[in-house]
C-alpha cells in the first residue's frame, strides 16, 4: 500500500481528484470531461496517462473501484469514487498551492535570458511573432469567457481563465514594450560580424562582478521552493 500525500499529487491527479470529488466516474468519462471543460488547457491529458493516474491513486487508497457497467455494446468500465483520504490530500494540496508560489521553470524565460546570443534585428523580429501569437491566444481566451458567461457558468469554474488572460495579456504588453525599446537602440546588445556572424562586441561575454569568483546575485525567497 503506498502514502497518500504529495508523491502521486501531479497536476492530472488534482484534475481527476477532483472531478471524482463532484461525483463517481469512470476514467473515459474522466476523459469526455477534461476536455469539454477545456481542461486540458491546464494539464497534459492524454487517455493513457489518466488511466496510469487513476491506477496510481486507487494504489493509495485515494480513489477506489466502486462497480464495474458496460452500456451496450461498449467495453465494461470501472466506476472509482473519492475516498476520505483522498479528499483530504486534494484539499491539502489544492491549499498548499494557493498559499505558496514556487519556482517553475518555463522555457522562455530561458530564451529570453539568452537572447542577447542573437542580432538585435532578430531578436525585435521573432519578439514581434511572438506578440503575434499571444495576441491570438488573448483573443482566444476571451471567446472561451464569452462563451462561457453566455451560458450561465458560474464565474467560480472559470476564474482561470480570467487568470491566463490576465496573464497573457501582461507578457503580451510586457514583450512589446521591449521589443519596441530594443529596436530603437535603447537597449545597449551584443554586435555581430555580418559576415561570419561571430561576436564582436567589446566587453567580455557575460561579463559580470567578481573577476574568477563571481559575486552571486541575491536568491529570492520563493526560489528556494519548488
Amino acid at each position: 500500500m503506498g502514502q497518500p500525500g504529495r508523491n502521486v499529487m501531479t497536476p492530472l491527479a488534482i484534475a481527476v481528484l477532483a472531478l471524482l470529488d463532484e461525483r463517481p466516474m469512470h476514467p473515459y468519462e474522466m476523459y469526455q470531461l477534461l476536455i469539454a471543460r477545456r481542461e486540458d488547457l491546464l494539464v497534459k491529458v492524454r487517455p493513457g496517462s489518466l488511466y496510469h493516474s487513476v491506477a496510481r491513486l486507487a494504489d493509495d487508497e485515494m480513489v477506489v473501484a466502486e462497480g464495474i457497467g458496460r452500456a451496450g455494446n461498449r467495453p465494461e468500465r470501472t466506476t472509482y469514487r473519492i475516498t476520505d483520504s483522498g479528499r483530504s490530500a486534494l484539499r491539502a494540496r489544492i491549499a498548499e498551492l494557493l498559499r505558496m508560489p514556487v519556482q517553475e521553470y518555463p522555457i522562455f524565460r530561458v530564451a529570453l535570458s539568452e537572447a542577447h546570443t542573437l542580432p538585435r534585428e532578430q531578436v525585435v523580429a521573432l519578439l514581434d511573432e511572438r506578440v503575434e501569437h499571444l495576441s491570438r491566444a488573448r483573443a482566444d481566451m476571451d471567446a472561451l469567457l464569452d462563451w462561457t458567461r453566455g451560458r450561465a457558468v458560474p464565474r467560480r469554474y472559470f476564474v482561470v481563465l480570467e487568470y491566463m488572460r490576465a496573464t497573457t495579456h501582461a507578457e503580451l504588453t510586457w514583450i512589446e514594450d521591449f521589443a519596441a525599446e530594443l529596436g530603437s537602440g535603447a537597449v545597449p546588445w551584443e554586435q555581430f560580424d555580418p559576415g561570419t556572424g561571430e561576436r564582436i562586441t567589446d566587453d567580455h561575454p557575460h561579463e559580470w562582478p567578481g573577476g574568477d569568483h563571481p559575486e552571486a546575485a541575491p536568491r529570492p525567497r520563493w526560489a528556494a521552493r519548488s
